[in-house]
């Protein structure tokens, strides 16, 4: 199978300061893939070179058959790749439904359908952005990337700052995206939501993949775990 997503030896740097090296990673089409490290390991580094907030100064990045890493964010955003971003950034000021229909592209989702998904911003549909929870906020933030219509959703630590009730439910709505069969990259520091989710399982340290697996590997890498991500 050709991979939708397809990340190959990016070296990413802010300034001089030299931050992924050699990273690899692939996204195939109807897939969840996790991405996991400590803070600080590179993961949304990842995210931003992906979307063009970052560009790679080398090594290759193709989505759908094409090489991306020299397009603009806003070329990359068109061609099918939907962010949500870490820490929301919705607009406070607007309504549920103006941040919604934002960058909404007509096809399979609508707002109607992403309604549904989420009642509960149907029923603060005119509220302020900036009024909903914490948890609100982060759904309005799924559904405004959905309603863009891409074929890859890029997650950036979705359940940051989120008590575990909403975290679940976070997890729920991941679980019923990929029944849906989007093709989804989740970036998380949250371990056992990532493996409630995830097809396959990477884990950065220091700007390199140190793992790549099933949940169920990474489940049983006793090792890679203790190192890598403090779960014991």
């Amino acid at each position: 199978m050709t991979a939708l997503l397809g990340v190959d030896g990016i070296e990413t740097y802010y300034g001089e300061s030299h931050v992924l090296h050699g990273v690899s990673l692939r996204v195939e089409p109807g897939e969840a893939v996790a991405l996991l490290g400590r803070n600080g390991a590179g993961k949304t580094t990842v995210i931003r070179s992906i979307v063009g907030f970052t560009p790679p100064r080398a090594g290759r990045i193709h989505f759908d058959g094409e090489p991306i890493h020299t397009w603009p964010a806003y070329r990359i955003a068109r061609r099918g790749i939907a962010l949500v971003p870490q820490g929301r950034r919705i607009f406070a000021p607007l309504s549920v439904r103006e941040n919604l229909l934002l960058g909404a592209r007509a096809s399979g989702w609508t707002l109607e359908r992403v309604l549904e998904v989420f009642p509960r911003l149907r029923e603060r549909a005119e509220q302020a952005g900036g009024t909903l929870s914490g948890g609100e906020q982060q759904m309005l933030a799924i559904g405004r990337a959905l309603l863009t219509n891409g074929r890859l959703l890029l997650l950036d630590e979705p359940s940051e700052g989120l008590a575990p009730i909403v975290v679940r439910e976070i997890g729920h709505i991941v679980r019923r995206l990929k029944d849906e069969r989007l093709s989804i990259l989740l970036v998380e520091q949250n371990y056992h939501l990532a493996l409630r989710v995830a097809d396959r399982v990477y884990v950065m340290n220091k700007g390199q993949i140190v793992y790549e697996g099933s949940p169920a590997g990474l489940e049983a890498a006793e090792d890679v775990k203790r190192r890598y991500l403090g779960v014991a």
